[in-house]
């Protein structure tokens, strides 16, 4: 079967090294990092590497036998000269549509870029244009989305075993860019992508920064984001599920509200829980008792995601995420920032003439080289 050429641009934490701060974790099963899972993979051969950092390629190459001449400081040359088959874009998401849409633009037929998206909702849509326009294949790296706990929890949903689904829960939404756009994507996932209606969001006086007392962001500068914001809320769906993105300090926790019964990940995934309908209790009431929740393999999503790619690269189907999908999950990252703009009203989705773009002054985070 083929192989197929990969590359990674943006070589930092999530590039290349992010594995060295999990080792030990009960919920993430390595590889995890871009770099790891390309070299993981045995239909992948990772040939190119680029960072505007000589010192973090240098590392990087050493970790996946990279040479020293396939490492780039000008993304556009590895491109160009490598001609690589699936590239992945870990790079901030200030930066990442220019390479994105490059890529597809001149030869790419795969994308598997980092989370958030993009940093504006136009860079969104100049990214869904290309990939769509160059036929190419898309995944946003939110784990969560091909991670088989959560598979489980959907088949659940699925079946009915449960009753209908009524409500999701998020227990700590934690920042906007960072944390819900993984947040907000399962919460697609497990509601099968329905369409989402409206959203009503608050972001907290202490969030990255601090609100005025006007209610407006001083970390907000015009339309400019100086920094990532937390924020709680409300997603509606159009088939009337509610999903409810909480900052109430309890963890890494989702939830699924059924008619029948409530299915729990408790701790990024370490713990499923099911409880369903037992018998009446005295006054004829459905209690709810403990069930099995069904037994899953636990796996990298990450291999999972540059395994999804393949597939389709193989088969010319289209992917578990796809671009449609990505961009559904960050449009609602702007909204929840609009609705705070707009004393906490509800926004309509889709969302209409977004101007609000993040684009921070921070310097690079270092990666750890070794665990």
């Amino acid at each position: 079967m083929k192989t197929y050429k990969s590359a990674v641009i943006g070589c930092s934490r999530m590039g290349g090294f992010i594995d060295h701060e999990t080792v030990g974790s009960d919920s993430i099963v390595p590889p995890y990092s871009h770099g790891a899972g390309y070299y993981a993979c045995d239909r992948t051969d990772l040939v190119a590497c680029s960072d505007l950092r000589e010192d973090v390629m240098e590392q990087f190459g050493l970790q996946y036998d990279v040479p020293k001449e396939r490492q780039y400081t000008d993304y556009k040359d590895l491109i160009a000269r490598e001609q690589p088959d699936i590239v992945s874009v870990a790079t901030q998401p200030e930066h990442r549509t220019d390479i994105v849409v490059h890529a597809v633009e001149n030869g790419a037929k795969a994308i598997y870029a980092e989370k958030a998206m993009a940093a504006s909702m136009e860079e969104v849509d100049a990214m869904v244009g290309a990939v769509e326009r160059t036929g190419a294949i898309f995944n946003l790296g939110t784990n969560r989305r091909w991670h088989r706990g959560y598979d489980a929890m959907k088949e659940v949903i699925d079946s009915e075993r449960l009753g209908a689904l009524n409500s999701i829960i998020v227990y700590q939404n934690t920042s906007l860019f960072n944390g819900s756009s993984h947040n907000f994507d399962l919460v697609l996932r497990l509601n099968g992508d329905c369409p989402v209606s409206w959203v009503q969001a608050h972001l907290p006086e202490d969030s990255r920064g601090g609100l005025s007392n006007s209610g407006d962001f001083s970390l907000l500068e015009g339309d400019r984001l100086l920094e990532d914001p937390s924020g709680h809320g409300i997603i509606q769906f159009e088939n009337g599920v509610t999903a409810y993105a909480l900052l109430s300090g309890r963890g890494s926790e989702f939830e699924v509200v059924c008619e029948k019964g409530v299915m729990t990940a408790i701790e990024n995934g370490d713990t499923w829980l099911l409880r369903e309908q037992g018998s009446p209790d005295h006054r004829g009431r459905n209690a709810m008792v403990p069930g099995t929740f069904p037994h899953f393999e636990h796996a990298s999503t990450t291999l999972a995601i540059i395994e999804d790619l393949v597939h389709s690269l193989d088969t010319g189907e289209p992917p578990r995420g796809g671009v449609r999908v990505a961009r559904a999950s960050t449009e609602l990252l702007f909204a929840f920032v609009e609705s705070h703009r707009r004393g906490g009203a509800r926004v309509e989705i889709p969302l209409k003439d977004s101007k609000l773009y993040l684009l921070r002054d921070r310097a690079p985070r270092q990666p750890r080289y070794a665990p």
